[in-house]
């Protein structure tokens, strides 16, 4: 299992302290994809919980990050790509991290668990497979400075998806079929705010209402 944390953060004063830069490109990057791979293209992905529209937000993030990234031409038709990227989403939660001195939240962390794989089409084979894709988002309320609604940390938490799917792609850090130990290496994401641990999910708790 594969996992990143974004937080976005407030300090003293509630003055502004996120994370969540995962780019860690500088100039041209060696691809290491089998040379007959000419062309990307996604898939649209599965969404296996109950939260509607999930699954297209973050299929449109991956393509914008695998064109902006321009190592690789990126194809919108599967019929002329060479390479296909596809997964699920297999669950969505909320939950309350912080609460103020009235019992409000204060803070919250998106939890989200996919699958990833990315398909060889000339050859008929998986290159790379990523059970339990796993990341975490906390931020704070939108009424508070600085804060952000639900919909915009879930924007970033699905640029933190993107970035980790196109370099794992691109780069030949994806686990190929679900048993090598090359990953996207850890100096390139972000780390986790040592002095906010994101709690598991309690055993029992389901996911938050949502505006979706």
């Amino acid at each position: 299992m594969k996992r990143f944390v974004g937080v976005w953060a407030v300090a003293a004063g509630w003055a502004l302290a996120g994370c969540g830069d995962m780019s860690g490109y500088s100039g041209a990057v060696n691809i290491t994809l089998p040379p007959h791979i000419q062309r990307v293209s996604l898939r649209p992905f599965q969404n296996r919980t109950q939260f509607f529209g999930l699954e297209d937000k973050l299929r449109l993030r991956v393509e914008q990050e695998f064109i902006r990234d321009g190592r690789l031409p990126y194809v919108s038709t599967e019929a002329t790509a060479d390479g296909i990227v596809e997964g699920e989403i297999v669950n969505y939660i909320k939950q309350v991290t912080t609460y103020d001195a009235a019992n409000q939240p204060l803070e919250y962390r998106l939890w989200v668990i996919m699958d990833v794989r990315f398909i060889d089409r000339v050859e008929n084979r998986v290159l790379w497979e990523e059970k339990r894709l796993e990341g975490d988002y906390v931020y704070v309320v939108e009424t508070q400075p600085a804060g952000l609604t639900e919909e915009e940390a879930r924007e970033r938490l699905w640029d933190l998806f993107a970035r980790d799917i196109v370099k794992r792609t691109l780069e030949g850090f994806g686990s190929v079929t679900g048993a090598s130990e090359r990953k996207v290496p850890e100096k390139t994401l972000p780390a986790p705010d040592a002095n906010r641990p994101a709690p598991p999910p309690p055993e029992n708790e389901g996911p938050s209402p949502s505006p979706y």
